[in-house]
C-alpha cells in the first residue's frame, strides 16, 4: 500500500479521489436508467418482463414472479445447517439491538387546554433490493427486514433477480423468512426499482425502497424519490482504521482488505502517528492479498483507493477521519474510547482490537448499511426511524388561543398573509 505523509495537499488529492466514487458522478447511465424507469411506469408488468428476459434471460410472468413457499423450504435443504444457524442468531441480535430504537407516540396537555405531541405510525409498505449472483448477501437482508418490522410495517416485499433458471439465491431466502418478508418478487435492476416504486400488475407500489445494488440499481433510486422514500444512494464500500504504535499491525491489515475484497472501487485507508506500524501494516498487507481469493479485486481497490497516511500527531489523525467521514471506522489506539468521544463523522464506530468491522457487517446488532463518500456527515444507519412516520397533533381551546391570537394575527400579517390572519381573528369576532 502506498505510505503518504499527512500533509493539506495530500488530504485535499485524497479527498477529491474519494468523491469521484459517488454514484452522483455517473451521469454516463441516467439516460438508460431514465429510460428503464419510464417504461416500466408506462407499461407496467409486460416491461419487467421484457427487462427480465434480456438481463437476467429468464422468461418471467405474473404466473412465476412470486417465489413460492415451497421454493423457500427448498432453499432450507440447500444450504449449509450451520449457515442457518449463524442467520438465526445474527437475526436475534439484530432485532435485539434495533428494538431499543422503537419510539412512543406523546402527548402534552396544558391546563389551558391546548394539547401539543406526536403520533409515530409505521409506514404501510417497505420494498427491499436484495441483489442477486455474487452480490447476494443473506446479512444485507436481516439489515433491511429486520428494523421495518420492528417498527410494525405490516407489509415486506423483497424484488431480488432471478438466475437464468427462475432459481433466486438460497441465502436470500432462508433469510427472508428469517426475518418475516412477506412476498418476494422475482425481478431485479432498475426495473426492479420503478416496479416498487409505481406499482405493477404483479408487484405492489410501495411507500419505501431500502437495499443496496449496482450503479443502476442506485441510480433509479434516486430517479424515484419523490415517488417514494429511499434509505440513500450508496457508493463502494470503505474503510478507516486510526490506530497508534499499540496496534498490532496483522489486524489492521486484515481489515482494511475485508473492505478492499468488496470491488474495484472500494476504498481502504490506515492513519496512524507510527511509521513502524505504517511499514509492517503494508507488509502483511502484501502477505495476505498473496494467500486470499480475490486477490485481483483487492489489489485494484488498494492501488487507485488504499492509503497508509503518516499523521504528525493524533490530533491531526483525527481531523482528517473527520473530513473523509468514512463509512466503517476503526479506532486501535492504546485509549479508543477518549478517541471516540473526538469522532463527528462516520457510519459506524468499531473500538479495540476485538472488535474488527465483520463483527457489525454479520453479528453485532447495529445495522450495517451506513453512510458512504462522505454523507456520514449529514446522514445516519438504517434504523427502525427510517420506516416511521411522525405527526404533529396540536388542538387549542379557546381560552388558550385567545392568549395569543394577536400574537398569530401581527405574525401572519407581517408575512403578507392576510387570510391567515382573517382564518384566527374571526374566532374572536364581537
Amino acid at each position: 500500500m502506498k505510505i503518504i505523509e499527512l500533509t493539506a495537499e495530500a488530504k485535499k488529492d485524497i479527498l477529491n479521489s474519494l468523491l469521484k466514487r459517488s454514484p452522483n458522478n455517473y451521469t454516463e447511465y441516467e439516460e438508460t436508467v431514465s429510460r428503464i424507469v419510464e417504461d416500466v411506469r408506462t407499461h407496467r408488468d409486460r416491461a419487467v418482463f421484457d427487462y427480465t428476459l434480456k438481463f437476467d434471460r429468464f422468461a418471467l410472468d405474473a404466473d412465476n414472479i412470486r417465489v413460492t413457499r415451497e421454493e423457500t423450504e427448498k432453499a432450507y435443504e440447500e444450504l449449509d445447517e450451520k449457515l442457518v444457524g449463524a442467520i438465526r442468531k445474527a437475526a436475534e441480535n439484530i432485532r435485539s439491538f434495533h428494538s431499543r430504537q422503537l419510539r412512543n407516540s406523546w402527548f402534552d396537555a396544558k391546563e389551558d387546554g391546548s394539547i401539543l405531541g406526536m403520533k409515530i405510525t409505521p409506514i404501510e409498505r417497505a420494498g427491499v433490493y436484495v441483489p442477486g449472483g455474487k452480490a447476494a448477501y443473506p446479512s444485507s437482508v436481516l439489515m433491511n427486514v429486520i428494523p421495518a418490522r420492528v417498527a410494525g410495517v405490516r407489509d415486506i416485499i423483497i424484488t431480488t433477480p432471478p438466475g437464468a433458471d427462475g432459481k433466486v439465491n438460497p441465502g436470500t431466502l432462508v433469510a427472508a423468512d428469517i426475518a418475516g418478508v412477506n412476498t418476494i418478487y422475482k425481478a431485479g435492476g432498475a426495473q426492479a426499482i420503478a416496479a416498487m416504486a409505481f406499482g405493477t400488475e404483479s408487484i405492489p407500489k410501495v411507500d419505501k425502497i431500502t437495499g443496496p445494488g449496482n450503479i443502476f440499481v442506485a441510480l433509479a433510486k434516486k430517479a424515484v424519490y419523490g415517488y417514494v422514500s429511499i434509505d440513500s444512494i450508496a457508493g463502494p464500500s470503505e474503510i478507516l482504521v486510526l490506530a497508534d504504535e499499540t496496534a498490532n499491525p496483522r489486524y489492521v491489515a486484515a481489515d482494511l482488505l475485508s473492505q478492499a475484497e468488496h470491488d474495484e472501487m472500494a476504498s481502504a485507508i490506515l492513519i496512524t502517528t507510527s511509521r513502524e506500524l505504517a511499514q509492517k501494516v503494508s507488509e502483511q498487507v502484501d502477505l495476505f492479498v498473496s494467500e486470499l481469493s480475490r486477490k485481483e479485486i483487492m489489489r485494484q481497490s488498494l492501488d487507485h483507493y488504499g492509503y497508509i497516511l503518516l499523521a504528525e500527531d493524533m490530533n491531526d489523525a483525527i481531523d482528517t477521519a473527520n473530513e473523509i467521514a468514512s463509512e466503517h471506522l476503526e479506532i486501535l489506539t492504546a485509549n479508543p474510547f477518549e478517541i471516540m468521544t473526538r469522532i463527528r463523522n462516520a457510519g459506524a464506530i468499531f473500538m479495540g482490537e476485538y472488535a474488527s468491522e465483520p463483527l457489525g457487517d454479520y453479528f453485532a446488532g447495529p445495522n450495517h448499511i451506513l453512510p458512504t463518500n462522505g454523507t456520514a456527515r449529514f446522514f445516519s444507519p438504517v434504523s427502525v426511524d427510517d420506516f416511521i412516520k411522525k405527526t404533529s397533533i396540536i388542538s387549542y381551546s379557546r381560552e388558550a388561543l385567545e392568549k395569543v391570537h394577536e400574537d398569530i394575527e401581527t405574525f401572519a400579517e407581517g408575512e403578507g398573509l392576510t387570510a391567515h390572519a382573517n382564518s384566527i381573528r374571526v374566532r374572536f369576532e364581537k
